[in-house]
């Protein structure tokens, strides 16, 4: 028997290597070639790369012979959490979320990119945006956009994704995460940013480094707050995966 994870992310990597090291065969699903590289090699790892609907989840499903799907898909992907549980609905598979630790949140917090956009509005200060590449079609609604700074994943034609929703070339910063605290505040102080603005994406996606910089350089944080959602903590999850396997 063997499983299938969902999820390039940080805890979706940690549970691969839980696998290959105890001897668990797994199927893991990653959106970007990027995400399938970061993955250890393993005989006991199949990787597939690209992004699936609910339908070609169902098949792959389908297809498997899965003991059980883990969705390790990032806090923040609640359109490939809600495919994969209705996939695993409708193959009847059993379903379990892999939970990422959170983390004690700093400064100002809104629910959502709508509440968030309001509040860059409503300021004239400059931005240094962390959110990244898929948030872009939001921030494009904030006023005066030459005072947002987006740090986003490095990829061919960044640079022009970002310039087509109206952003400045030159306020663009491109780095793979987790930073550290010092790297946080150089791109700060490259940015001259008044105010950070972050999801809060847990000690996995380095929130306490970003907010400690912007302590330390004395500008406020906007944080988007993460959905409520029920799962298992990576210990939970492989304490069932052993009683299962």
């Amino acid at each position: 028997m063997k499983i299938l994870i969902f999820g390039g992310t940080t805890e979706g990597r940690e549970l691969s290597g839980w696998c290959a090291a105890n001897g668990i065969h797994a199927d893991v699903s990653v959106t970007t070639d990027y995400g399938a590289r970061l993955l250890g090699r393993s005989e006991l790892l199949n990787v597939f790369t690209g992004k699936l609907d609910c339908e070609e989840m169902k098949t792959l499903i389908s297809a498997g012979n899965y003991a059980a799907v883990i969705d390790a898909t990032h806090p923040y992907a609640t359109e490939a959490t809600a495919n994969i549980r209705k996939a695993c609905e409708e193959t009847s598979i059993s379903y379990c979320r892999l939970l990422r630790g959170k983390s004690e949140l700093s400064g100002i917090c809104v629910d959502d990119l709508a509440g968030l956009v309001g509040m860059l509005n409503a300021t004239d200060k400059t931005v240094l945006s962390t959110l990244g590449s898929k948030e872009l079609p939001a921030l494009a609604e904030v006023r005066d956009k030459s005072r947002i700074w987006l740090r986003v994943l490095p990829a061919e034609g960044i640079e022009d994704i970002c310039a087509s929703f109206g952003f400045d070339r030159t306020h663009i910063i491109t780095g793979k995460g987790p930073f550290t605290v010092a790297e946080n505040i150089a791109h700060i102080k490259q940015s001259r940013a008044q105010i950070l603005v972050t999801k809060e994406s847990g000690a996995a996606g380095g929130y306490p480094e970003k907010t400690e910089a912007a302590r330390i350089c004395g500008i406020g944080t906007i944080t988007i707050r993460r959905p409520d959602e029920d799962g298992f903590s990576f210990d939970e999850l492989t304490k069932l995966l052993t009683e299962k396997l």
